[in-house]
C-alpha cells in the first residue's frame, strides 16, 4: 500500500515538473509554506533526486540507442554508396563500350570508302584525304572553357614532348614528375572552393597524368605560368560528384584521406570530362597494375643455357663453368581481398572500424610472412604502411588530452588495444598515461573549495586515489604480457601524479596555516587512501612521505613555537597558588582531560571542594604538551623522527627550567614546598607519560627524554642548591 502511494507521488511529482508553466521559485515558496520540518523537506529533496537520477538514466538509454542508430544509419549509407559507386562504374563501362562500337565499323567502312575512290576519280580521292586529315587533327584542339587531352599521340617522343611543356609551365614541379613512363592525360582551369563554408579560395589548373593528379595555382602577374600546389597518386584519390545547388555549381570533390578539396568546372560539360578522364585513368592505372602483377606472380620456363659450340666468337678467358641462374619465388597478390586491401582500410578509417583495420593488417602480414619480397610485394607493402601511418595518426588522436577525458580510463581501451597490435606498445603506453595524467588534473581544479579544509581533502583523496587505482586496474588489464618497461613507465607516471596531488593537498593544508590538528587529520585520511593502493601491489606510501615531509616539519616547528611562547608567557605571570575550579563539574572535566592525556593518579593531586594542589602553569603545560605530541604521532613518519624528539625536548626544558629557576629562587617555606610538589608532578608524572606515549607511537624508546628525567634526580637530591642542573 505505502508502495502504491509512493508510485503515485513520484508520478504526480513527475507531470508537476514536467508541466509547461512550471516555476522552479514558486515551487520552492509553496513547499517551504507546507511542510512540517526538516524532515518532510528532506524527503522531498530524496523524492526530486531519485526522479533526476530516473530521468539520467532514461536519457543515457536513449541515447546510447539513438547512438547505436546513427551507426548502424552510417554503415547503411556507406553501403548504399558504395552500391552508387559500382553501379557508376559499370554505367561508365557500359557507356565506353556503347561509344567504341562505331569505330570497330571504321574498316569496314574505310574500305568502303577505298572501292569509291577508285571509281570515282581522282575528286573523291581528295575529299576522302581531307576528311581523314581533319579527323587526324581533332585531337589537336582543346575543348571549350580551357580543358584539354593530350594530343601527341600514342608514340613516346610526342608524351616526352609535352611532360616537358608541363614543367616548362609549372614551377616546383620538375623533381616530381621523373617517373618512367609517365604523360599528361587531360588539364584544365578550376576554381577552388572552402569545403566547410563554399567560400571561394583561388583559381588553380589542374594536369591529369596517367598515374597522378597534380594542382598547379595561377601566377597572376606571369600570364600561362603556375606554381605547384599539390600532387596526389591516383591510387590513393577518390572523385565524388556534387550535386547542384545554384549558385554552387558544376563542382565536383576529389577525396584524399585525411583531407579533401572542391573544385568547379566552368560549365557542365567541362565538368562531365574531368570526371569521366579521371574514372577512366584511374580504371587503366588499376588494370595495369593487375596485369604487372599477374606477370610477376607467373612462373617462367627454365632459362635457356647457350651451348659453347654455338659461339665461336667467345673468347677462351670465359670459359668457366655458368653458374645456374636462381629463379625467385614469386608471390601471388592476384586475390580479391588483396587487391582491395588499401581501399578497404581507407574505409574502415574513415568509418573509425579500427578493429577491421588491423584485423586486416595482421592477415596481410601473416600471408607474407614467409614469402620473399619482389617488387609487386614491396608495392603493396608501400601501400599498406601508408595506411598503417594514417591510422596511427588517427589511433594517437583518439588519445591525446584535447579529446574528451570522460568515460575514464575504459573510454581509452580501444584505440590502446589497436597500438599494441600495430607494435606501437611504448607510444601507446605514452599515449595512455599522458591522457590519464590530463584526467587526474583536470579533475582536481574541477573540485570546489568550500567549506571545511577537512572536507575538502575528504574530496580530493577521493576523486585523485579513485582515478589512480582506476587508471592502474586498466594499465594492468591493457598491458599484460607486454614489455615490462611499460610497467616502469607507469611507476614513473604514478609519482608524477602523485606530485600533483600533493601540490594542491600542500596548498590547501599547510599553506593556508592550518592547526596542526587539522592537519595531522588530512595526512591520516590520505595516508588511508594512499594504502588502499596496497590491494593492486602499489605502494606509494614512501613517495608521499617523502613529498610531504618538508611541509610538515614546517608545521612541527610552527607549532612548537606557539607552545613555547605561550609556556613563556604564562610562566612570566606565575604565583605559585593551587588551582581552584570553583565547580564540581569544572573538576570533572579536568580529570577527564588529564585521563585522556594519560595521567592516571590525578586524583592525589585534587583536594578538597573544587582544588587542585598544582599550578595552574603546570596543568596547562602538561595539556598542551601532551595534545601536541598526539597530533605529531599522527603524523610520524621515520624521517621525521629527530624533528619531533627534538621539538619535545625543547617544549619540556621550557618548564623544566622555569620550575628549578623558581625552586632556587623562592625564599617562602610554604611556596617552596608547593613548587616542589609541581617538580614531583611534572618528574615523576608528566615526563614518565611523555616517554612512554613516544615509544609506544614510534616504536623504539627516546634517549634524549631518559637523560631528560634523570637530570631531575639533581633537584630531589638536593633541592639547596643553586646550581642549574639543566
Amino acid at each position: 500500500m505505502a508502495m502504491a502511494m509512493s508510485d503515485s507521488g513520484a508520478t504526480r511529482l513527475r507531470r508537476q515538473l514536467e508541466s509547461g508553466g512550471f516555476e522552479a521559485r514558486l515551487y520552492v515558496k509553496q513547499l517551504s509554506q507546507q511542510s512540517d520540518g526538516d524532515r518532510d523537506l528532506q524527503e522531498h529533496r530524496q523524492r526530486i533526486q531519485a526522479l533526476a537520477e530516473e530521468t539520467a538514466q532514461n536519457l543515457k538509454r536513449n541515447v546510447y540507442q539513438n547512438y547505436r542508430q546513427f551507426i548502424e544509419t552510417a554503415r547503411e549509407i556507406s553501403y548504399l554508396e558504395s552500391e552508387m559507386y559500382q553501379l557508376s562504374h559499370l554505367l561508365t563501362e557500359q557507356k565506353s563500350s556503347l561509344e567504341s562500337i562505331p569505330l570497330t565499323l571504321l574498316p569496314a567502312a574505310a574500305a568502303a570508302a577505298g572501292a569509291a575512290a577508285a571509281s570515282g576519280g581522282e575528286e573523291g580521292g581528295g575529299g576522302a584525304g581531307g576528311r581523314d586529315h581533319l579527323r587526324g587533327q581533332a585531337g589537336l584542339f582543346p575543348t571549350p572553357g580551357g580543358a584539354s587531352r593530350d594530343s601527341s599521340g600514342p608514340g613516346e617522343e610526342g608524351k616526352q614532348r609535352t611532360l616537358t611543356t608541363l614543367l616548362e609551365k609549372v614551377e616546383g614541379c620538375r623533381h616530381l614528375l621523373e617517373t618512367p613512363g609517365q604523360y599528361l592525360v587531360y588539364n584544365g582551369d578550376l576554381v577552388e572552393y572552402e569545403a566547410d563554408h563554399m567560400a571561394q579560395l583561388q583559381r588553380v589548373h589542374g594536369f591529369l597524368m596517367n598515374d597522378c593528379l597534380l594542382v598547379a595555382t595561377w601566377l597572376p602577374q606571369r600570364r600561362g605560368m603556375y606554381r605547384y600546389n599539390a600532387l596526389y597518386p591516383l591510387d590513393g584519390l577518390a572523385v565524388v560528384n556534387v550535386k547542384d545547388n545554384p549558385p554552387m555549381k558544376d563542382m565536383f570533390k576529389l577525396l584524399m584521406f585525411p583531407e579533401s578539396r572542391i573544385f568547379q568546372a566552368e560549365n557542365a560539360k567541362i565538368k562531365r570530362e574531368w570526371l569521366e578522364v579521371l574514372e577512366e585513368t584511374k580504371r587503366a592505372l588499376s588494370e595495369k597494375r593487375r596485369r604487372e602483377q599477374e606477370e610477376a606472380a607467373a612462373p617462367r620456363g627454365p632459362p635457356q643455357v647457350t651451348s659453347k659450340a654455338s659461339n665461336p666468337f667467345e673468347d677462351e678467358e670465359d670459359d668457366e663453368p655458368a653458374v645456374p641462374e636462381v629463379e625467385e619465388e614469386k608471390v601471388d597478390l592476384s586475390m580479391e581481398w588483396i587487391q582491395e586491401l588499401p581501399e578497404d582500410l581507407d574505409v574502415c578509417i574513415a568509418q573509425r572500424d579500427f578493429e577491421g583495420a588491423v584485423d586486416l593488417l595482421d592477415k596481410l602480414n601473416h600471408y607474407l610472412e614467409d614469402k620473399p619480397s619482389p617488387p609487386p610485394v614491396k608495392e603493396l607493402r608501400a601501400k599498406v604502411d601508408e595506411r598503417v601511418r594514417q591510422l596511427t595518426e588517427v589511433l594517437v588522436f583518439e588519445l591525446s588530452p584535447d579529446r574528451s577525458l570522460r568515460g575514464g580510463p575504459k573510454a581509452t581501451r580501444r584505440a590502446v588495444s589497436q597500438l599494441i597490435r600495430l607494435g606501437q606498445c611504448t607510444k601507446a603506453c605514452e599515449l595512455f598515461l599522458r591522457n590519464r595524467a590530463a584526467a587526474v588534473h583536470t579533475a582536481i581544479r574541477q573540485l570546489r573549495i568550500e567549506g571545511a579544509t577537512l572536507l575538502y581533502i575528504h574530496k580530493l583523496c577521493h576523486v585523485f586515489f579513485t582515478s589512480l587505482l582506476e587508471t592502474a586496474r586498466e594499465f594492468e588489464t591493457d598491458f599484460a604480457g607486454t614489455d615490462s618497461g611499460c610497467y616502469s613507465a607507469f611507476v614513473v607516471w604514478a609519482r608524477s601524479a602523485m606530485g600533483m596531488f600533493v601540490d594542491a593537498f600542500s596548498k590547501q593544508v599547510f599553506d593556508s596555516k592550518e592547526s596542526l590538528s587539522t592537519a595531522a587529520e588530512c595526512v591520516k585520511v590520505a595516508k588511508e587512501h594512499c594504502q588502499q593502493l596496497g590491494d593492486i601491489g602499489l605502494d606509494l606510501t614512501f613517495i608521499i612521505h617523502a613529498l610531504l615531509v618538508k611541509d610538515i616539519q614546517g608545521a612541527l616547528h610552527s607549532y612548537k613555537e606557539i607552545i613555547i611562547e605561550a609556556t613563556k608567557h604564562r610562566n612570566s605571570e606565575e604565583m605559585w597558588r593551587r588551582m581552584n575550579l570553583m565547580t564540581p563539574e569544572a573538576l570533572g572535566k579536568l580529570k577527564e582531560e588529564m585521563k585522556s592525556c594519560g595521567v592516571r593518579n590525578f586524583e592525589q593531586y585534587t583536594g578538597d571542594d573544587c582544588w587542585v594542589n598544582l599550578s595552574y602553569t603546570v596543568v596547562a603545560f602538561t595539556k598542551q604538551t601532551m595534545g601536541f605530541l598526539e597530533e605529531a604521532l599522527k603524523l610520524y613518519f621515520p624521517e621525521l623522527h629527530m624533528v619531533l624528539l627534538e621539538s619535545l625536548v625543547e617544549i619540556i626544558l621550557v618548564a623544566v627550567q622555569h620550575v628549578d629557576y623558581s625552586l632556587r629562587c623562592e625564599q617562602d617555606p610554604e611556596k617552596k614546598a608547593f613548587i616542589r610538589q609541581n617538580a614531583s608532578f611534572l618528574y615523576e608524572t608528566v615526563l614518565p607519560v611523555v616517554e612512554k606515549r613516544f615509544e609506544e607511537g614510534v616504536g623504539k624508546p627516546a634517549k634524549q627524554l631518559q637523560d631528560l628525567r634523570n637530570a631531575s634526580r639533581l633537584i630531589r637530591v638536593n633541592p639547596e642548591s643553586t646550581t642549574s642542573v639543566v
